[in-house]
């Protein structure tokens, strides 16, 4: 399995811009990757040096959507899992810099 296709995409919300002050990264990644598989990936594609990966399995959350003049539908979110990558004191992975 290629790099790319283990790593889906980075995570970009508020808690992630609070990590990175700290040198963490969060990833979202293919459901059936494993921590090991996840360093190599990430030291692969951005040329960093990684010291942890934690993995976290995000469970699908119910909503509801709202229909003007009927009755609503149920539905959920889809589940996925994302991994929080520390890399080492003084590097970057640039890709998060410019959002």
């Amino acid at each position: 399995m290629s790099p790319y296709d283990l790593i889906r995409r980075p995570v970009v919300s508020e808690k992630n811009t609070l990590l990175m002050e700290s040198g963490q990264y969060i990833f979202e990644v293919m459901p059936d990757a494993t921590k090991h598989q996840v360093k190599e990936a990430i030291e692969s594609i951005f040329n960093v040096q990684v010291l942890t990966v934690n993995t976290i399995n995000v469970h699908p959350r119910e909503k509801m959507k709202r229909r003007r003049g009927g009755r609503p539908i149920a539905g959920h979110t889809a589940s996925w899992k994302k991994a929080i990558v520390k890399i080492a004191p003084g590097q970057r992975i640039d890709i998060f810099e410019g959002l």
